[in-house]
């Protein structure tokens, strides 16, 4: 692509080339009464079950066809679910791939990385320290870096959900997405492009956006919580800054409590195992967090489901 920045029009493209590499996840429509809330409808955008897990093997695919590989293959740090979306696109298009985790990063991640035949290399407490063990073998052995969210083919990868969303379900007027690094949002943000409200849903233990909102740019904050593995990368990307700024202004925080009740609830109600992570967006309907206004349509990422069982039948 000779234009790499995020915008409808570059996110169209992406999701052409790597139509034949992803699945078209589905999504469910459910009314808020199911889950103790006032009557609304709310569209629930099943991304736990793409490959690899998570919405992450959209950047991965976007950035392992649109660059040029070397021999030395491809590196990635990540949380988890970033280098086991990159070891699968890796693997299923012939590529050599390294991937460094932290510690932090849950036991489900890291079986499922190897499961791919990846290279796997756990290092440091987290994904800051996993990022700079992977820079450092960038370097030392021309491996290509792919990004886990602040690099153009990633964030215009991740788009590709939201072009796939605004599909199935087209009188949206808000998505509610969890925020990490940011890849997603500036994805789902870049393609709407305005058109729809784009809220980021945060840890309090790990506000990285609503930092860089207060701050005007990027800047360094908390990283830790229950969603550590996928939520807290220290800060947003200097690249995905600019868009969530133009596009997506709005961030809200809930408390870990409210991810592991959302976490049971979707298990309870819709027999949905989501991660830490793939379940804060909708943490912030259910406590409160984001209230929608009367006749709001809302839809919902459930951005990842790499969780070990877990009994989510615990009353909250």
């Amino acid at each position: 692509m000779s234009d790499n920045t995020a915008n409808p029009q570059t996110v169209a493209r992406c999701e052409r080339l790597i139509r034949p590499h992803i699945r078209r996840t589905p999504v469910i429509e459910i009314d808020g009464e199911e889950f103790g809330l006032p009557s609304m409808p709310l569209t629930l955008k099943l991304e736990l079950l793409q490959h690899s897990g998570s919405f992450k093997a959209r950047g991965a695919f976007a950035n392992v066809l649109t660059r040029e590989v070397p021999e030395a293959g491809i590196v990635a740090a990540s949380g988890g679910n970033h280098g086991a979306a990159t070891a699968y696109a890796a693997v299923k298009l012939g590529k050599r791939a390294k991937i460094f985790v932290p510690n932090v990063s849950s036991p489900a991640k890291i079986q499922r990385i190897r499961e791919y035949g990846a290279d796997l290399a756990i290092e440091g407490d987290r994904y800051a320290d996993a990022l700079a063990a992977s820079e450092a073998w960038a370097r030392q052995t021309g491996a290509m870096q792919i990004p886990a969210f602040d690099q153009n083919e990633t964030i215009m990868g991740q788009g590709t959900l939201g072009l796939e969303l605004e599909q199935q379900a087209a009188d949206l007027d808000t998505v509610l997405v969890a925020v990490g690094g940011g890849g997603l949002i500036a994805g789902i943000a870049a393609w709407y492009a305005g058109r729809v409200k784009v809220v980021g849903v945060e840890p309090s233990a790990s506000p990285t956006l609503t930092k860089a909102l207060e701050a005007g740019h990027p800047v360094d904050a908390e990283a830790g919580g229950l969603a550590a593995d996928s939520l807290a990368p220290r800060r947003v990307g200097e690249k995905v800054f600019p868009i969530v700024q133009q596009y997506a202004r709005q961030t809200v925080l809930v408390s870990d409590d409210a991810i592991a009740n959302a976490q049971a609830q979707l298990w309870r109600g819709l027999r949905i195992v989501a991660e830490p992570g793939g379940a804060a967006a909708f943490s912030a309907i259910l406590s409160g967090a984001y209230q929608p206004a009367a006749g709001e349509r809302v839809a919902i990422v459930i951005s990842g489901g790499n969780t070990a069982a877990v009994n989510f039948d615990t009353t909250y």
